[in-house]
């Protein structure tokens, strides 16, 4: 009832306001007065009051990238603020506060990844409950159809980061990656020990496939999985040279030991955590326990997508 009046009230102010006040009703100084009238009831509002008081608790500070002792870079994550104005219109027609329905706006942290001097990634940020799948390819096609079925059932999006020589030999199935959505990094052009190369031989293992891979898909890398995980902090140098970032992995399938599916699912599981990055390869293990294993993750409550998404500051809705 109190609201009806107030509507009504207001309405027959602007209908005076402008047929009897002013000779031009749609003259700039009639339109800002009729915008501060409409200010002035909106605060009187209780929800709107509401809404100013009660934001202060749902801040969340934005994080800065940091570099930690142990997880080397580990990227920042947005802040968020309720958005009154927004929040305000979706409540206001049933008059009463609703936390579902508040809007909020991101803050982005002033240091990012690309702040920070060079270093290697193992996972994403830890308040963040997201997870990302990546595939190392250097051998065999035969897996790799299988698990893009299961990938696309699920409706995941994962990382591939495939050799130079690879992408090479099978630009079809580059191509087939690509057109499904999956991102696709650079895993060296022939799967060497990375750590024990020159800066000259480094270099030629990043840009060759760098150009192999972006005369495929029409765009190059911007992450770098190192062959087995060996580095030296001159390759970490010469990649973040690139505009790369060096990607290595907190969870690891050890598919390659053809592990059964129970015992698979238990080590991922068992070091599950937010910010993961889960190693794989196309295996016939992956292809046995892929379904089960997404499964048990989403259950987890966890988002998957690609190391890009992970690795972003954007927060998860």
């Amino acid at each position: 009832m109190y609201k009806r009046v107030i509507q009504a009230l207001v309405f027959f102010l602007l209908v005076f306001l402008s047929y009897n006040q002013f000779s031009n009703p749609y003259s700039i100084e009639n339109i800002n007065t009729i915008s501060d009238i409409q200010h002035t009831m909106k605060e009187k509002d209780p929800l709107y009051s509401e809404l100013v008081i009660k934001k202060t608790a749902y801040k969340i500070p934005p994080q800065n990238a940091v570099i930690d002792k142990v997880w080397k870079k580990i990227p920042g994550l947005n802040g968020r603020v309720v958005d009154v104005e927004k929040s305000y219109q979706k409540m206001k027609k049933d008059g009463v506060f609703n936390k579902n329905l508040l809007v909020f706006n991101e803050v982005k942290p002033s240091i990012t990844l690309k702040d920070l001097p060079p270093a290697p990634i193992y996972r994403g940020n830890p308040n963040k409950k997201m997870v990302a799948l990546m595939v190392n390819v250097s051998w065999g096609t035969e897996y790799i159809p299988e698990i893009l079925n299961i990938l696309k059932e699920h409706k995941v999006k994962a990382t591939f980061f495939i050799d130079g020589k690879w992408a090479k030999n099978n630009a079809k199935y580059v191509e087939m990656i690509s057109e499904q959505g999956h991102a696709i990094g650079n895993h060296a052009y022939n799967h060497p020990d990375m750590a024990r190369l020159s800066e000259q031989e480094i270099n030629e293992q990043i840009k060759l496939t760098n150009d192999t891979i972006e005369a495929i898909i029409g765009e190059e890398p911007t992450f770098f999985a190192p062959p087995s995980g060996s580095f030296t902090e001159q390759v970490v140098k010469v990649v973040s040279d690139y505009k790369m970032q060096t990607i290595l992995w907190s969870v690891d399938t050890i598919d390659w030991k053809n592990p059964s599916v129970s015992v698979m699912m238990n080590r991922v599981l068992s070091k599950l955590h937010p910010g993961a990055t889960i190693l794989m390869h196309p295996t016939e293990a992956i292809v046995r326990g892929l379904d089960g294993l997404i499964v048990a993750i989403k259950k987890d409550g966890y988002h998957m997508g690609t190391v890009k998404k992970l690795l972003s500051e954007n927060r998860i809705n």
